[in-house]
């Protein structure tokens, strides 16, 4: 057996689907499919090179550690 998963364009195929299972040809195993995934930090992990990463470290540092203290008035 091999388990496939369906995109259903039209409802017309619920009823077929529903006759082959009646068959004992095919099981529906789940209806519904949650396209939805959270993100997390770790989706983004290596989408940004090291190179790149050495130079937002470096912008970073010149820029950040230089308080203007008279910016905020």
């Amino acid at each position: 057996m091999e388990t496939v998963l369906l995109q259903i364009n039209n409802n017309k195929a619920y009823q077929v689907l529903k006759d082959l299972e009646d068959l004992n040809i095919v099981k529906v195993l789940k209806k519904t499919v949650s396209t939805d995934k959270k993100k997390s930090a770790h989706d983004f992990i290596g989408l940004i090179s090291k190179s790149d990463m050495e130079l937002i470290d470096k912008a970073i540092e010149e820029d950040c550690e230089n308080i203007d203290l008279d910016g905020w008035k």
